[in-house]
């Protein structure tokens, strides 16, 4: 029998940063358009988000307009030991930065700040900073500014010896998927048993491509291929991404006229997906090469087969997710 682990993420940044909208869609099943209509937050948001069966994650999103900020810092500076110290106990800092802020000193001044009392509270935490709003960037300069200001944020944790990981991040495409599925997978502390059983399955399969998702962010767990002699270069970089973006925006579809979805299979000229419920969890999807001829009854068959394998499937990641 697992006990629930509880993952205390800090979601800071200055106001208008983006970070209750990104919260918003990866959590609650906005869409990029539903945002518009969420006001500024207020002190702090806390929400308890239970991921898989075994972790729990206690998302604090604070506040980023200036009075909330001096207060945050300035509680814990003050009163180091009180209840209301937000940078105790964290597993995870996720910074967001506006990439077109007006007020740049202003934004690493408190970045450093944070960074101070997140060395004398929590010294062991994980750093992220995304760099936000990357989608009002020229196409052109995207890449030359993350690594510009990543390096320059790198320099200011450097003193407090913590090593940042960082993302470009847009709430318009798939990004944001790729960020967060990134902090999360860094939490779950059995991560590299999902990555061991999809290899299992894959040695019985030899299918070109399997994918674990979460079944209530779709965010990817872990994926697997087989080791195609082709040029993998061809493969699209941002495909898992992107079908969480699909997956999830039919979701929401499905949701709107009450019903929901177990199986989705599609069929192409040369390619079968199959995309079903793993467990109470997580679902799978796993990309076949066809290898059809003009039997239907031997295309049903093989279809029956692959379903019948992620049944079996099942069982073995429930143990997973009870470890």
């Amino acid at each position: 029998m697992s006990t629930n682990s509880r993952k205390k993420l800090l979601l800071m940044g200055r106001s208008g940063s983006g970070k209750s909208s990104m919260r918003s869609i990866i959590f609650s099943n906005y869409s990029a358009f539903d945002t518009r209509r969420l006001g500024a937050t207020i002190d702090v948001e806390h929400s308890n988000l239970r991921f898989l069966n075994n972790m729990t994650l206690n998302l604090w999103d604070c506040g980023g307009q200036d009075v909330f900020i001096e207060n945050f810092l300035n509680t814990s500076s003050q009163n180091p030991n009180s209840n209301n110290n937000i940078f105790k106990k964290c597993e995870v800092l996720l910074h967001v930065f506006d990439v077109e802020s007006k007020e740049v000193n202003k934004d690493i001044e408190i970045f450093q700040r944070v960074l101070k009392n997140l060395h004398q509270f929590s010294p062991n935490v994980k750093v992220f900073i995304l760099l936000h709003k990357m989608d009002l960037i020229q196409v052109n300069k995207r890449d030359e500014l993350f690594k510009i200001m990543f390096d320059n944020l790198q320099k200011i944790a450097n003193p407090f010896h913590f090593k940042l990981t960082g993302f470009a991040t847009s709430i318009w495409d798939e990004s944001l998927y790729k960020a967060w599925s990134s902090i999360i997978c860094s939490l779950i502390p059995n991560i590299s048993f999902y990555q061991q059983n999809l290899s299992k399955i894959n040695d019985i399969l030899n299918a070109r491509e399997i994918i674990l998702f979460e079944k209530t962010t779709f965010l990817v767990i872990s994926s697997t291929d087989r080791k195609l002699i082709t040029n993998n270069d061809e493969l699209d970089p941002k495909r898992f991404e992107k079908i969480s973006n699909i997956i999830k925006t039919y979701k929401q579809s499905v949701n709107k006229i009450r019903t929901n979805f177990e199986t989705i299979i599609l069929n192409g000229m040369n390619t079968s997906i199959y995309l079903a419920e793993l467990t109470n969890n997580i679902f799978i999807m796993i990309v076949m090469d066809n290898q059809r001829n003009d039997d239907d009854s031997t295309a049903i068959e093989d279809e029956n087969l692959i379903l019948e394998d992620i049944k079996i499937a099942r069982s073995l990641f429930e143990k997973v997710e009870n470890v």
